[in-house]
């Protein structure tokens, strides 16, 4: 069992960015060199991540830890369980930082990529410029293409096409969603002006949906079906012309595929080739996303400085994830057009890390 020095605190949960707050006691790390781990009073285990006791072990769902796995972790007699090593049972990362009373708690690299290799489009609710909320559910019947951008990717010249696609092939049952990952709605805000898109123009400000689609940098493009099936998965498509020299991308192609997709119903890949085709996460980027998840709440409550140590240990932890740490750029005051990019981006290629994903010829 742990020690028995201990400080009880109100601690911030965020647990895949959904925020509780609770009474939480802090106690060192088994282990030499660890920050303290949480432990939690059992109410509000159920009440910060979902899970309650039974007499099989704790469970949440479908979900459920053995009794016997969870049993040197959980204090019957005080009723607290240690939420720290209980997210290592669940293999998910967590990112803490004791000073600010926080403690963040990731999805698991088996849990994000299974979701995605099974082939059903994550369904996910954000905010458009207005605060009006929209879902890719409500556009079930319909083929989708779900676009992924920013206001710091030369793609944001793209979105007037896209929204020119959405309005030539709508009558035959096709829509575009756009999703800026930015992480502040005034920076997509004038992009999203220009376009005057009649389509579902959405902003992902926390990074969750981008975390959902494991999206590694943008433009990504992701076909959906009637059936929210995805026809075909994370892939760098552009609306225009304007970065062929640098991206190597013919924008016609994708346009004609996309038209024969809408009419015909042919994406070029059939169910088998989509999984094969589906990137899995790994540990380190679902570690990398919950850092960065803790740093933009630090940023947004006045840490600066823990803000910016935690997103310096995101990219360290997954350099190849660009969304996670170009993102944050403007966030910390450093262009994310400028020098510092174009040297990160320089040792990426030079370690054969792709910047651009996209799918092969014959998909």
């Amino acid at each position: 069992m742990p020690s028995t020095a201990i400080t009880t605190v109100e601690l911030t949960i965020l647990d895949d960015h959904v925020e509780t707050r609770v009474e939480a006691v802090l106690r060192p790390a088994p282990e030499d060199g660890a920050g303290p781990h949480v432990w939690l009073t059992h109410t509000d285990v159920e009440r910060a991540l979902g899970f309650r006791r039974k007499p099989q072990g704790w469970c949440r769902g479908e979900i459920c830890v053995p009794a016997a796995a969870v049993a040197q972790i959980e204090e019957t007699s005080s009723g607290l369980l240690d939420v720290t090593a209980f997210a290592g049972l669940l293999g998910r990362p967590v990112a803490t930082e004791p000073a600010a009373r926080v403690l963040a708690l990731g999805a698991s690299a088996a849990d994000r990529s299974a979701a995605l290799a099974a082939g059903d489009a994550p369904d996910f609710t954000l905010p458009d410029v207005d605060g009006v909320e929209h879902s890719l559910g409500e556009l079930r019947g319909r083929k989708v293409a779900l676009v992924f951008w920013a206001s710091w990717c030369g793609c944001r010249y793209d979105l007037p096409a896209w929204e020119r696609r959405h309005a030539e092939l709508a009558a035959q049952g096709f829509s575009v969603l756009s999703v800026a990952v930015d992480r502040r709605i005034d920076d997509a805000a004038p992009w999203i002006a220009e376009a005057a898109p009649t389509h579902p123009a959405l902003i992902d400000v926390d990074g969750r949906v981008a975390d959902l689609y494991q999206l590694l940098n943008v433009p990504t493009v992701v076909w959906i079906d009637e059936h929210g099936r995805i026809a075909r998965p994370n892939d760098t498509q552009f609306a225009t012309d304007l970065f062929r020299s640098m991206s190597g991308l013919d924008s016609e192609k994708t346009l004609a595929a996309l038209r024969r997709w809408v009419t015909t119903g042919d994406a070029g890949v059939d169910a088998d080739t989509v999984a094969g085709l589906t990137e899995p996460s790994t540990p380190e980027r679902q570690r990398a996303r919950t850092e960065a998840a803790l740093a933009l709440w630090l940023l947004r409550h006045g840490h600066q400085q823990a803000a910016e140590r935690h997103f310096a240990a995101a990219s360290e932890l997954a350099p190849e994830d660009v969304t996670t740490w170009r993102s944050a750029m403007p966030l910390l005051g450093v262009d994310p057009m400028g020098d510092e990019y174009f040297a990160r981006r320089s040792a990426l290629e030079a370690a054969g890390v792709p910047i651009y994903r996209p799918l092969p010829e014959r998909a």
